[in-house]
Order: structure tokens, then sequence, then C-alpha cells
């Protein structure tokens, strides 16, 4: 994995006992974990048994770790045991419990590992920049990333605005959320993986469209 500076800060600040920081490295990575839950196709309880009990065992390893930028791939690894625990304690199989090796999902590779953070990376990173914009920019954008997106018409009733200055504003508040620098610095860093403040997108509502 990348010596990523964000990371080995967090994991310093969460051996400090920073309550703040283990919320955010929860925040964080939560998706990596569920991601590789969901390959051993548990059900949602054990997801969060394997999820309660991954957390835990950082809590008591953390300061612990060699190499904190090397977390992502101890998480992965860490979840990958704790989904076997959980398959073996249930005896979903015949036998002896298991299925056998080549029908299990392989150990994630480090690629697969580096995607998948990547992925969590940026949806923290999004939150964080969408936490940050002014009320009426989080309640408009949030209209529209609804699915379906309501028309125009009921936008322009619910906030109080004009159907004429909703695109505009939508466009205004996009932009301001890019320029976030929550999102600006993560985005940078993955520029090499073909990500770009771009690929932000939000759909069009229904309806008469005012920009």
């Amino acid at each position: 994995m990348r010596d990523d500076p964000s990371v080995i800060a967090l994991v310093a600040r969460v051996g400090d006992g920073d309550q703040e920081a283990w919320d955010e490295l929860v925040e964080r990575y939560a998706p990596l974990v569920w991601s590789i839950c969901v390959r051993y196709r548990l059900s949602r309880q054990d997801i969060d048994d394997v999820g309660q009990s991954v957390w835990l065992l950082l809590i008591e390893q953390i300061g612990k770790l060699r190499e904190p930028a090397a977390l992502p791939g101890w998480l992965a690894t860490t979840t990958r045991r704790e989904c076997l625990r959980v398959l073996r304690a249930g005896r979903r199989y015949d036998h002896e419990g298991l299925p056998p090796d080549d029908q299990m999902p392989p150990d994630p590779s480090a690629t697969m590992i580096e995607q998948e953070v990547i992925v969590a990376e940026r949806n923290a990173a999004l939150r964080a920049a969408f936490a940050e914009l002014p009320q009426p920019c989080r309640e408009l954008l949030s209209l529209l990333m609804s699915d379906p997106a309501p028309a125009y018409a009921e936008i322009s009733a619910r906030l109080g605005m004009a159907i004429g200055s909703i695109g505009p504003t939508r466009a205004r508040c996009l932009d301001r959320l890019r320029r976030s620098p929550h999102l600006v610095a993560v985005l940078d860093d993955q520029a090499g993986d073909g990500i770009e403040v771009d690929d932000i997108e939000i759909k069009e509502p229904r309806g008469e469209q005012g920009d």
C-alpha cells in the first residue's frame, strides 16, 4: 500500500486517544470492511458481527502496527479472517462447515484493496465536503441526488426558490463542492488512477430545466 501521510497521521491520532480521529477512521474504512463481507455473502447480522469484531481488534492492535500506512491491508486481512470465523461458527455447509478452497473468495490482492480504499477515501472526502456546504446548497443537492430527482417545479415549491435560479444555483453549489480542500486533496492524490474532480456528477431533474 502507498505511504499515505493522511493515514499515518490518522493512525497516530487514534493511538493518542483522539475520539474524532477514531470516528473518521471508521467512516473512512467501513466501506472496505463491508465490501469484503459482501464477497462472503454474509447476512446483514453477520456483517455487523464481523464489523464489530474488526474494530475491536483494531483498538487492541493499532498501537502495535509497525507500518501505519499498511492499515488498509491489515483491515482487509483481518476482515477476511473474521468472515471465515463467522462461516465456521454458523456451520452453513456440510462436512467440515466450509466449501472447498477453490470455491472460497480469494484473498484480496493488493490491487483490489487499493481500489477499494480509493473508493472509500473518495466517498469519505465527498461526505466531508458536502457537510461543509451552506445549508441551502445541501438542501438543493440532496433533492437533486434523489432517485428519481423531483421536477424543478417541486424543488421550487419545497425550497422557495425561483425555477429559473435552480440551475445556476446548482452550478455554484457543485463548483463550491468540487473546490473543497477535502475533495481536492483526495482527487489530486488519486489523479494517477484516472479520477478527476469532474467525475462528480448530479443528475438532472425531471421536467423543466432552469439552466
